[in-house]
């Protein structure tokens, strides 16, 4: 995948947080309008298109409510990977001439449908397919994480403390983001004094529920170099899946991460030492760990000495989740959008009071279902 074929040149977010009276596809809207705004493109431009998660149909029904009419479509779902995987399907597309302009948008009203009992919470995620064997047993999804995390220190020797870092410096990256859903700062006590959701996690260990959308635009190289907004070039992406069924992970301590990883990095002839910033899916403070590991920055069980000593933070080791992430500034349900968005405004020195210096690199990691699929995406500029 060469650095000169495709890249980004329009990111941007809805309006996030709490959005009581939007409709999931007027985020849509907000963040396709304002990704193309920011490319200095139109809805004219565009004849690739990518989005789920809305309806039986997407992305069909959302194009037709943006009045899109693409030639080529994705609608992947694979949880919170989604979009990277996405990203690469479009990259791959814009390369053969499939397509020349594709837009990549999600959107979710999930705290506010919450709050007006529009949804239930969720308790096992799928009793069909395969699924249905672990479902008796009370396996609901944060399960599932607890029990990759418990494993994790059971080999390792991990603590609960080294998980909980995680979220500490999470939190102290979402204090510079004015748009974070949680800016206070806490502690490792806080996160160990939060309330129990299913041992060894506590609430703090926890993605939050908000609303909010997001959207990308990627074009070719060539094309991108006329355009105003600074390209962010896609130099490596790819993808892996792992299962749904607890009893068939083989190992509860690799993330699939592992394979998607290797091959992002070799195709895009880099490795953990040249990246600058992380954006990585943080459903919960154990898929964070277990990422870092899989994708080389770390040993295998060494992910908690590792984020020891404030590594995530903005001006530590390795900046990671400089928005705040999903522990702490947004998390609509489905998060991969936010990761590639908050990559962007990084590479192109947008991100106004949480900005690494002379970020050139970035890795971006989706982490879809419970370490049921990942996708890596290597951006520069």
């Amino acid at each position: 995948m060469a650095r000169s074929e495709v890249a980004i040149v329009g990111a941007a977010l809805s309006d996030c947080g709490r959005v009581d009276t939007a409709t999931p596809f007027q985020l849509h809207f907000q963040a396709a309008a304002r990704a193309l705004a920011d490319a200095g493109l139109t809805h004219h431009d565009v004849d690739g298109f990518g989005s789920t998660g809305t309806g039986v149909l997407p992305p069909i029904e959302v194009a037709e409510y943006l009045g899109l009419r693409p030639t080529w479509v994705d609608s992947t779902s694979v949880g919170g990977s989604t979009w990277e995987v996405m990203l690469e399907h479009a990259v791959a597309a814009i390369a053969a001439g499939h397509a020349n302009t594709v837009l990549l948008v999600y959107g979710s009203t999930t705290r506010a449908d919450l709050k007006k009992g529009l949804r239930t919470a969720n308790v096992a995620i799928s009793s069909r397919g395969p699924s249905q064997f672990d479902a008796p047993y009370g396996h609901t999804l944060i399960a599932k994480y607890a029990m990759s995390a418990r494993r994790h220190m059971h080999e390792f020797g991990t603590t609960i403390e080294q998980l909980a870092n995680i979220a500490v410096d999470t939190r102290y990256n979402a204090g510079f983001n004015p748009d974070a859903f949680y800016r206070e700062p806490i502690t490792v006590d806080d996160v160990a004094a939060s309330t129990m959701v299913a041992d060894p996690l506590t609430k703090l260990h926890c993605c939050i529920r908000s609303d909010g959308g997001g959207a990308v635009v990627l074009t070719s190289a060539e094309r991108a170099a006329d355009l105003r907004a600074l390209p962010v070039h896609v130099l490596g992406a790819a993808s892996a899946s792992n299962v749904t069924t607890m009893s068939e992970w083989a190992d509860f301590t690799r993330s699939p991460a592992a394979d998607s990883g290797r091959l992002a990095f070799q195709r895009a002839g880099l490795t953990p030492a040249d990246v600058d910033c992380c954006q990585f899916y943080d459903s919960f403070t154990p898929t964070v760990l277990l990422t870092f590991e899989a994708l080389g920055f770390c040993g295998r069980g060494e992910g908690g000495a590792y984020l020891e000593g404030g590594t995530m933070r903005l001006g530590g080791a390795m900046p990671t989740n400089t928005d705040g992430g999903g522990l702490s500034a947004c998390h609509p349900g489905m998060r991969g959008v936010f990761l590639l968005v908050e990559a962007v405004r990084q590479l192109r020195g947008d991100a106004v009071g949480r900005q690494v210096p002379d970020a050139k690199v970035c890795c971006v990691n989706g982490t879809g279902g419970w370490f049921s699929s990942t996708s890596t995406v290597l951006l520069g500029v």
